[in-house]
């Protein structure tokens, strides 16, 4: 069973777009320290979310 495609448009309702936006940072957070992890790689992220605030990982040996 597939997942059905969703169309990449900003979210209207503000509470479902900060949800999605959290759940969206921890993804990439975790995408980039596997990155780090299997290929030994130096990787940075930096994420500024709407309001200004910012998020920020890089990886340490």
């Amino acid at each position: 069973m597939a997942r059905e495609k969703i169309q990449i448009k900003k979210i209207d309702n503000a509470t479902a777009r900060q949800v999605t936006f959290s759940k969206r940072r921890r993804g990439l957070f975790k995408k980039a320290e596997e990155l780090s992890v299997l290929c030994d790689a130096d990787v940075a992220l930096i994420i500024f979310s709407s309001t200004g605030k910012l998020f920020h990982y890089s990886s340490s040996r």
